[in-house]
């Protein structure tokens, strides 16, 4: 299959509202020949980053929207225009080969339309960007509700934010504890030709020079290293862990942070690790039998209780949980497309439900940590100050950490380009078992 085809396919189940990249695209990767998976991924991923600015730009181009129904047409129609403004490929190449596609959508009538368009934004795209750069929405392209509610919550650092969102994100490892200290692991690296960096707040964190296959990193079949971000990782400190400890990870896939926690403190006494979705769960237990680790892992919704609690407390509870994602944009650009404005507010709902769900299960003296990858107050802060304010029984302590910026309640760490992802930590102690 043509690699454009393929991405504006799975472009289509997104612009449709119908799945994410993560689940649409692997599925048309699979019809590409090996040499083109590649370009695959860079023409779904970098067409639904400069999206809100690619879109706006065919609605110049276009004499009328397109329907429902021709999603397909409108994503092969933003792949081209990523082609001609964001990547080397030859114009020629780039309008060519996406006309092309049109019959293979069994939609001919295509054909015109789309050459039509493409060589018009060959001619005066320039320009038209140039103009549309007074636009916010196309200067950081990043939708209206989103450029408008961060430059309100982040007056000062919107702008940076949002070039950070749409940077490509640094490769950035974590070394096992139970194998090497990172500064051993660096030496391997050197060795084998790597270059790389120590992070400047996880201690088990390292960033690469420039991205590799993880079958070129020394001993990753053998658990020596993971893939995870930085600011995921500081989870693994700030838990403060103990020997004897029962640790919950709720919402815990796709593993990262339960398998860190594990490499973390060997002498826990139980991981229990939950997720909403068993098929998520797989790829938890992929990660735990490569790095040779042992957690149970029950398929259950966290705020049910009744159907998975044994009832005996945890000393540690991880809440990461579901959010906006709007802190990993750069990760996953098609946020940007399927996040909403009116999802925040359900967001904080649940999260404020999963908090008053699993506080019970804590035992006097545990402590939560509450986290999400998200880059909103709303979501943060403010679910963690009504939570306290309705809990008699919870207080906040400090976070041993200089990332991020402090906030009312927790630290929030913004995205950085070169550095960790957007995140937010906020840490909880139970003084008392009455919420009365």
């Amino acid at each position: 299959m043509n690699p454009r085809l393929a991405a504006a396919r799975a472009l289509a189940a997104v612009l449709s509202g119908k799945a994410s990249l993560n689940s649409s695209l692997p599925a048309q990767m699979d019809k590409v020949d090996d040499r083109d998976r590649g370009l695959t991924q860079d023409l779904a991923f970098g067409t639904a980053r400069w999206q809100p600015r690619l879109d706006l730009l065919a609605a110049q181009l276009l004499q009328k929207p397109f329907k429902a129904a021709d999603a397909d047409v409108q994503a092969l129609l933003l792949v081209g225009l990523y082609q001609l403004f964001y990547t080397r490929i030859p114009a020629h190449a780039a309008i060519g080969e996406t006309v092309g596609c049109a019959d293979k959508l069994k939609k001919p009538w295509a054909k015109g339309l789309l050459n039509a368009v493409l060589r018009r934004a060959q001619r005066e795209g320039e320009a038209l960007l140039a103009d549309l750069e007074r636009d916010p929405v196309v200067r950081t392209a990043h939708p209206r509700w989103l450029q408008k509610a961060l430059k309100a919550f982040w007056p000062q650092q919107w702008e940076a934010i949002c070039a950070a969102n749409n940077a490509h994100p640094p490769m950035i490892l974590r070394v096992n504890r139970r194998h090497h200290s990172r500064d051993a692991y660096l030496a391997l690296l050197e060795a084998a030709g790597i270059g790389a960096s120590a992070c400047r707040y996880s201690r088990d964190g390292i960033v690469l020079d420039a991205a590799c296959d993880v079958r070129d990193l020394p001993g990753f079949a053998e658990g020596w290293v993971s893939v995870q971000d930085e600011a995921a990782q500081l989870s693994a400190d700030l838990l403060e862990l103990a020997p004897g400890q029962r640790v919950l990870d709720a919402c815990c896939a796709p593993g990262g942070k339960t398998c860190h926690l594990l490499e973390a403190e060997p002498g826990l006494a139980q991981m229990v690790a939950i997720d909403l979705e068993a098929k998520r769960l797989a790829r938890v237990r992929d990660n735990l039998e490569r790095l040779q680790l042992d957690a149970e892992l029950i398929a259950c919704d966290a705020r049910d209780t009744a159907s998975w609690w044994d009832g005996q407390p945890f000393q540690r509870i991880l809440l990461d949980a579901p959010c906006s994602a709007t802190g990993v944009i750069r990760r996953h650009p098609d946020i940007k497309l399927t996040r909403q404005a009116d999802d925040i507010a359900a967001l904080a709902a649940l999260q404020g439900e999963l908090l008053d769900a699993l506080w019970p299960t804590l035992e006097v003296g545990g402590m939560l940590l509450y986290a999400t990858c998200s880059s909103l107050p709303t979501e943060n802060t403010d679910v963690i100050d009504a939570f306290l304010a309705r809990t008699p029984g919870a207080r906040e302590l400090d976070l041993a950490t200089e990332a991020g910026v402090r906030q009312p309640h927790g630290r929030q760490l913004l995205a950085q380009e070169g550095g960790h992802d957007g995140f937010y930590y906020a840490k909880l102690i139970k003084i008392a078992a009455s919420r009365g």
